[in-house]
């Protein structure tokens, strides 16, 4: 393992004294992915990094991790650890998601995980990891009139937040794209019923929370609605029509309701191999993209949204920013 020069940890000491600041780490194991981004001082981005790795896979249904998972994840950190070490990080933040709130076993994989990072394990609750989404979306976006709706569509659990003057109040949700595909999509392609069933489940959780996000008033007007993570940027890099995926390409670009309504029918229809065969559809995501479009679809026809911002700055952004604004 790599491990930072003699001459490098010197530099470092006496940026971090004279200037009070340091490269930062965030690590996200997310029911579907594992993430690592590494900032330099001034929050520019060194290093980002994505692991499809699946921690979460059989949870809704065991509700334990299974060691496969854990051990995919596991060696996933170990990758992480390399880029951390080689680029002399000075604090590092671990963290988990809906697939450790839930499992029975996740104390064991946290000491894993912390073990191997060199960094306590936190898990997140749907508040923290709301704000924290919230911070990394709105991250460079011009003051808006209307409210800031943050959409963070994961693996085991999709965080709704609302920004209003500054203040965040966020909610999280029992679907993901893992959760739904796992416990309705189970046709290849999903049948008819199995989509319908995926649909009315969605609809009863997401609008049984938007009271409790605005109360009778619901969202001020010219409201935006913001799009992050994996489901949302790949239904971007298929309407943009781009041969790989490329975030240079989908951040802050815009999906409309009618282009999300098309690629809900059209991935829906396809088998996985199929869809894995799509350029811009990341390897690993084939089979559940159409329960990450599912859930943004209807996320937009119950909030009335035309068009969902699509940004790449997220939870990591947010958790790197919370170290070096500490």
């Amino acid at each position: 393992m790599a491990r930072c020069g003699r001459t490098e940890r010197l530099r470092r000491w006496v940026s971090e004294r004279v200037t009070g600041r340091y490269r930062v780490a965030a690590v996200d194991c997310g029911t579907n992915s594992t993430r690592l981004l590494i900032t330099d001082p001034d929050g520019s981005t060194r290093t980002r990094l994505m692991r499809i790795t699946r921690l979460g896979e059989g949870v809704d249904a065991t509700g334990v991790l299974a060691q496969a998972a854990i051990d995919r994840t596991i060696d996933a950190l170990q990758e992480f650890r390399h880029e951390i070490d080689r680029a002399c990080v000075g604090r590092t933040r671990l963290v988990a998601t809906s697939a450790a709130r839930d499992a029975q076993n996740s104390a064991s994989f946290l000491d894993a995980a912390s073990s191997t990072i060199g960094a306590p394990a936190e898990i997140l609750d749907g508040q923290s990891e709301g704000e924290l989404a919230t911070a990394g979306a709105t991250r460079g976006l011009e003051a808006h009139a209307g409210d800031d709706i943050v959409l963070d569509i994961g693996g085991g659990s999709t965080e709704l937040a609302v920004q209003r003057n500054g203040a965040v109040t966020a909610t999280s949700l029992d679907i993901g794209c893992v959760r739904v595909s796992e416990r309705f999509l189970r046709g290849d392609p999903p049948r008819g019923p199995e989509l319908q069933q995926a649909a009315s489940y969605v609809t009863s959780v997401v609008s049984g929370s938007l009271a409790s996000l605005w109360g009778a008033d619901g969202p001020r007007p010219d409201s935006r609605l913001i799009g992050l993570a994996g489901s949302v940027t790949t239904l971007a890099a298929l309407e943009l029509g781009l041969e790989e995926y490329d975030p240079v390409h989908t951040h802050h670009s815009v999906l409309t309701r009618d282009a999300v309504n098309h690629w809900c029918t059209l991935l829906g229809a396809a088998t996985a191999s199929e869809r894995a065969a799509m350029p811009g559809i990341p390897r690993g995501r084939e089979d559940v993209i159409v329960g990450g479009a599912l859930i943004l679809r209807i996320v937009m026809d119950l909030l009335g949204a035309q068009d969902c911002l699509v940004s790449e700055t997220d939870l990591l952004d947010g958790l790197a920013m919370s170290m070096l604004d500490a």
